[in-house]
């Protein structure tokens, strides 16, 4: 009777753990998750390296962007942004570089980004959860950017190089140097960290790398042309902006086409949570 007894009260307690577990709304909350959408607002800094620059941050320039999220789960995310940012670099500036004062070459450029991207959470995340409030994370993807490098004459006007061939692109003395085009594609990569400010509301901080397949987004890649070369194509402008200092000689190297150019964004995002659409009519 006694064995009995302790089995039945065995089974009392399994049963009121279960029952305990169950009716805890914490735990309830803590495993249920549903699929959300965000829209965020972004801003910050934009920056390149390349030829011009091969220090992170300098010249950092404003940028802007809206980001839409899609949280599948607390750990996985997908993520569409579109980013408009600047891009510059000067030669000039570099007081401490013997090569860049003589080659004294400058650029701007206006970027725009259409990117498609997958976020990871190392921390379960969820909107409005505060058992899930923040998190570090890591992202990539790929992305579309356009860019336009400019430079200022001696006039004060500031041209598109690509279609002057500063480099003799589309000249018939250099069969093999293509004009580049200003469509490119770059795989994004980062780090941030989201933490939730409310139940709609989250602060996003992030710093992405853009890796680019092109060594032009400074208008900077492999060796002078000559004025010989360039004078028919572009005049004494194409012949400014190739060598602005009028001292280097056809072969002389200009910048180093081993390595291609990226550029960055670091910054700041205010995500919103999306209401749920509704089905129908209530009545």
């Amino acid at each position: 009777m006694n064995i009995n007894l302790c089995l039945l009260n065995k089974k009392n307690f399994y049963l009121i753990l279960l029952i305990l577990i169950f009716a805890n709304p914490y735990s309830l909350k803590a495993q249920k998750f549903t699929p959300n959408s965000e829209f965020g607002i972004m801003s910050g800094a934009s920056y390149y390296l390349g030829d011009l620059n091969s220090n992170h941050f300098k010249h950092s320039k404003l940028f802007a962007g809206i980001a839409l999220r899609k949280n599948i789960d607390r750990r996985f995310v997908y993520k569409a942004e579109i980013l408009l940012g600047n891009l510059y670099g000067d030669d000039r500036e570099n007081k401490n570089s013997v090569i860049a004062q003589d080659r004294s070459l400058h650029f701007k450029s206006q970027i725009q980004e259409l990117s498609g991207q997958i976020e990871f959470n190392f921390l379960p995340y969820e909107t409005g959860n505060s058992l899930f409030s923040w998190t570090p994370f890591v992202f990539t993807g790929v992305s579309l950017f356009r860019f336009n490098p400019k430079a200022e004459s001696k006039y004060g006007e500031w041209v598109n190089l690509q279609e002057l061939g500063t480099e003799g692109q589309g000249s018939p003395a250099f069969p093999d140097r293509k004009k580049y085009s200003l469509i490119q594609f770059s795989i994004p990569m980062g780090v941030g960290f989201k933490l939730g400010i409310n139940k709609s509301f989250n602060i996003i901080l992030q710093y992405g790398a853009r890796k680019t397949f092109t060594d032009y987004i400074d208008d900077v890649s492999m060796t002078y042309p000559g004025s010989a070369v360039l004078f028919p194509e572009g005049g004494n402008l194409a012949v400014e902006m190739s060598d602005p200092t009028g001292t280097h000689l056809i072969g002389q190297e200009r910048g180093n086409s081993e390595n291609n150019d990226w550029y960055s964004f670091f910054g700041i995002t205010l995500s919103f949570k999306l209401p749920k659409a509704t089905q129908g009519c209530d009545y």
